[in-house]
């Protein structure tokens, strides 16, 4: 499948899924398998999880825009699935729920040799983070922060 007949066929789901109040995450066609996959990663507009239901829900409008749409002359697979779990933490909900557990935060300082910084959440607000690191309570400007993952902590 070309990227042209792909990306038609994106522009399609996503006024499928916006009906539906899911946005599309990502879509990958597998062409090297027989029949060809279709992986449509579906979100809830609203922030919500998806749940089982929500891909059973999404499979038939979405089968259907397919069929309609006359891109494909072949038998394929369609899977309708979540984004899972991430280990990145980027919503408010995500730094509530993970408050206390072990982090690596990934910095931006450009005249530091400290590039990242493991340890406990602590707090975030809305210009800084604070982590516990042994004990101790580092607050780091949100403007040197990259990313902020859920990780092991190693001694």
């Amino acid at each position: 499948m070309n990227k042209e007949k792909k990306s038609t066929l994106e522009k399609l789901l996503k006024k499928v899924a916006n009906i539906w109040n899911y946005e599309i995450f990502s879509l990958n066609i597998k062409t090297n398998q027989n029949p060809i996959v279709i992986e449509i990663i579906i979100k809830n507009s609203n922030g919500d999880d998806i749940s089982l239901d929500d891909c059973a829900l999404f499979n038939t409008p979405a089968s259907e825009e397919i069929e309609n749409s006359n891109l494909l002359n072949c038998s394929y697979v369609l899977e309708i699935s979540s984004q899972g779990v991430s280990d990145e933490l980027t919503s408010e909900r995500d730094f509530k729920t993970f408050k206390g557990f072990p982090v690596n935060v990934e910095l931006n300082q450009k005249n530091s040799k400290i590039k990242f910084l493991n340890g406990l959440l602590y707090e975030k607000s809305k210009d800084y983070l604070a982590i516990n690191i042994k004990g101790k309570i580092k607050k780091i400007p949100f403007d040197e922060v990259l990313k902020i993952s859920l990780c092991t902590l190693k001694d």
